[in-house]
């Protein structure tokens, strides 16, 4: 009897090992089983997801004399006889959250997590899995290319870069070309977060696997140019960037189509402000503009209005040649969503074609996610 006891034992430790993904804690509440967040560096257990959306986070550092957790809220951690700081959050919402750990008032990304350039600067990130996570997993399907290429900006007169994805079989066929999508970021954060964050290649991965996207190029691009941008004259840099470098760049390096009817513009947050500041005026190279999360801000000296002006004389032209103006928001809890519904406002009062979408979510990722997981199969159809 004894020796079965201690085979049991020995095969439950093996149990309990044999997936290095899920593993028991004790947090200051009681023990739990949890799981590895997905955006762990390799093999680092540690921020471990509970069954609750609740998160376990650790930090070794034994001469520290104050650490703390800043995930929008800030969380005192705890100390334990090894040095070790850990603290349970509260129940975290669904996709990709930016977190800092402040040792001794020192803000530093935790080396246990990727890291990601966002709220301009380079932060850890901490990745909740939903039930509604699906269309951005990996799946066995064919699988396109991420690839960054670098140009040289006659607008900025410097090096430059922009990511770009390409289907899967875009080097097979040398004869065939694509429709292009020109994706831009949000502040704080550059061309990398609609690859990294926004897992753009997953998401037109799976949805051209499906048929329910045409299998198309997205070039990401960076939007941070000029002084600010929100700023006249950093939308008009980028709207020059836009034109004379990127694509021009894209159309001669890659095997896209050139008309209008086979180009898009879309973005979040920034990025939505800059598609409505580069494409409205510019519907003859763009037939397709997707604004997510994004409005007109007030106080903008006159951009806004100047726009308006220009929608009203050319509204007629603008409905024409858009065959999509998609418009989303993250819920009324999207810090955008007050600008988005005066602008729309304005733009029933001119008459201007649009369509509008709602994801619950606020201003986050897995809005942005979903938004262009909706506005990719609306294109090029």
């Amino acid at each position: 009897m004894k020796k079965l006891t201690f085979l049991f034992i020995i095969a439950l430790i093996f149990s309990l090992n044999i997936n290095s993904q899920t593993i028991i804690t004790t947090n200051n509440d009681n023990s739990s089983i949890g799981t590895s967040a997905s955006s762990n560096v390799r093999t680092s257990k540690y921020p471990l997801i509970l069954p609750d959306s609740r998160a376990v986070f650790h930090v070794k550092a034994p001469e520290a004399q104050k650490v703390q957790l800043d995930l929008g809220k800030r969380y005192d951690m705890i100390k334990n006889n090894e040095g070790i700081w850990e603290v349970t959050t509260d129940s975290l919402t669904e996709g990709f959250h930016y977190y800092t750990l402040l040792i001794d008032g020192v803000a530093i990304a935790d080396p246990a997590s990727e890291t990601f350039y966002g709220m301009s600067r380079m932060a850890s990130g901490i990745e909740v899995p939903f039930k509604g996570d699906g269309y951005y997993a990996v799946k066995n399907v064919a699988h396109g290319d991420v690839r960054m290429k670098r140009y040289y900006s006659s607008v900025t007169k410097t090096w430059r870069r922009v990511y770009i994805y390409t289907p899967a079989g875009y080097d097979a066929d040398v004869n065939q070309k694509y429709p292009v999508l020109y994706l831009m970021h949000g502040g704080g954060e550059d061309e990398r977060g609609w690859s990294t964050q926004g897992k753009t290649d997953l998401i037109l991965d799976n949805l051209i696997a499906e048929k329910k996207a045409k299998p198309m190029l997205i070039v990401m691009v960076d939007g941070n140019i000029g002084n600010g941008g929100f700023s006249e004259s950093s939308l008009k840099a980028f709207e020059s960037e836009l034109k004379e470098c990127i694509i021009p760049v894209v159309e001669k390096e890659y095997r896209v189509k050139t008309d209008s009817k086979n180009r898009a513009l879309a973005g979040l947050s920034m990025g939505g402000i800059q598609t409505l500041y580069a494409g409205v005026k510019n519907t003859q190279l763009f037939s397709y503009l997707g604004v997510f999360s994004s409005g007109w801000l007030p106080n903008l000296n006159g951009v806004a209005e100047a726009q308006y002006e220009f929608m009203k004389n050319n509204s007629d032209l603008i409905n024409k040649n858009l065959k999509q103006f998609w418009i989303a928001q993250g819920g009324k809890e999207d810090i955008a969503h007050k600008n988005c519904q005066i602008m729309l406002s304005k733009f029933n009062d001119l008459k201007i074609k649009y369509t509008y979408s709602e994801y619950p979510g606020g201003h986050t990722w897995p809005v942005w996610r979903n938004n262009l997981y909706n506005f990719a199969q609306l294109l090029f159809k």
